[in-house]
């Protein structure tokens, strides 16, 4: 059988983790110190190693490379427990708020899942496994001294983490109001049940080996994609309630960000009120996205002398006989903006005496429509030509 082949169903689940992970990455980065972010990193590498670590063809290299035959058994499922040690931690972290006690709590259940996985590799020292194993090692080694008791050490582990997490989320879940929150303990609670599968499909074909009954495709058919549909599960519920919120405003935020840019570029010779405070192009989105925006209105501040609402009047008046009130209230802005900032730079601001010089909501509310419009200048200087050519008329007149 091509080892190879059996690596695709391991993919797709490992593909996600990876990229939830460097996702993740720059929060880690940032704020490594902050607990919540170290165990939600903590759990997506975990899970990530044990989808790399658990394909045959992973399995059979560990082996050879080391040259300890099934050396890949300890070590597989060691990140397994740690695994599911992180899940249950993960659990009590979301549920609980920061206390001495929530502290405890985690500590109790990392001093447990530590001794287990000691336990895992004492057990397999201890045992005599000569005969690379790959897809029934469990069966295959199940009335073997040592190694018994460290294939059960494993799959009750496994068994009873998923226990205790099911259990605290269904008595939790009801309170959860949050919908990307709960979106993700029904992906947890899925997992678990595929993960309960497993083990008692795993269970039966061991104990059916010490009554002498050949059950190893319960071992080997049978579970393995409930091991899949339970990690990816469970992955999935990890990082819904994480990215979720991230992935539904980070759109909204970069087309902000986008829409901005043109009036950013227009006033951005606008000298600040204040020092800038310097923020890098690998800045979280949404710092830099509060920085175009307060720069923006730091100069319409600063240009507020050399605004003409009678300019913006008549270009609003104008635009408006063809086009949305949107787009024209932001044409009219675009107009207006543009010729503040000519002022600016040549430095002659308008008769304060007739208008006083403060920003009006007109433009202070609506700089995505304005900024928006400046991504057709033609438009917005054909409406200024048109409105100038108005005035004039009205004056000869």
């Amino acid at each position: 059988m091509n080892l190879t082949s059996l690596h695709i169903p391991y993919a797709l689940p490992t593909v996600l983790l990876v990229i939830a992970l460097s996702l993740k990455l720059p929060t880690f980065v940032r704020a490594w110190r902050d607990p919540d972010v170290r165990a939600t990193t903590l759990l997506l590498l975990l899970a990530a190693a044990v989808f790399l670590s658990v394909a045959p063809a992973s399995i059979h290299k560990l082996n050879t490379t080391t040259g300890v035959p099934n050396i890949a058994a300890p070590w597989t499922y060691s990140l397994l427990t740690a695994f599911c040690g992180s899940c249950l931690t993960m659990v009590i972290t979301w549920r609980e708020e920061p206390s001495p006690r929530r502290s405890r709590r985690i500590r109790r259940v990392w001093t447990i899942y530590t001794g287990i996985i000691l336990g895992l590799w004492c057990t397999f020292a201890l045992a005599d496994v000569p005969s690379e194993r790959i897809y029934d090692l469990d069966t295959y080694y199940a009335s073997e001294p040592w190694m018994r008791e460290h294939i059960l050490l494993y799959l009750f582990a496994h068994m009873v983490s998923a226990l205790v997490a099911a259990y605290m989320i269904w008595k939790w879940i009801s309170k959860v109001r949050a919908s990307w929150l709960k979106a993700g303990l029904v992906f947890l609670q899925a997992g678990y049940a595929f993960g309960l599968v497993f083990d008692v499909a795993k269970l039966t074909a061991i104990s059916a080996r010490w009554t002498g009954t050949n059950w190893d495709d319960l071992s080997t058919k049978v579970a393995p994609p409930f091991a899949i549909l339970d990690a990816t599960l469970v992955g999935i519920g990890f990082i819904l309630p994480v990215l979720g919120p991230f992935l539904q405003k980070w759109p909204r935020e970069q087309a902000t960000y986008w829409i901005l840019r043109p009036l950013a570029r227009t006033v951005r010779h606008v000298a600040p009120s204040s020092a800038r405070a310097r923020v890098g192009r690998l800045a979280p989105l949404d710092l830099r996205l509060v920085q175009r925006q307060t720069h923006i209105h730091d100069a319409l501040l600063r240009l507020a002398p050399h605004i003409d609402y009678t300019l913006y009047h008549a270009a609003h008046s104008t635009a408006s006989n063809r086009y949305s009130t949107a787009k024209a209230r932001g044409l009219a802005g675009a107009v207006t903006i543009n010729a503040a900032v000519q002022s600016y730079r040549q430095e002659t601001p308008r008769d304060t005496n007739q208008q006083p010089a403060q920003l009006s909501p007109d433009i202070t509310e609506h700089i995505n429509d304005i900024s928006r419009a400046m991504h057709r200048p033609r438009l917005v200087d054909s409406l200024r030509q048109r409105v100038t050519h108005t005035e004039r008329a009205t004056t000869h007149a």
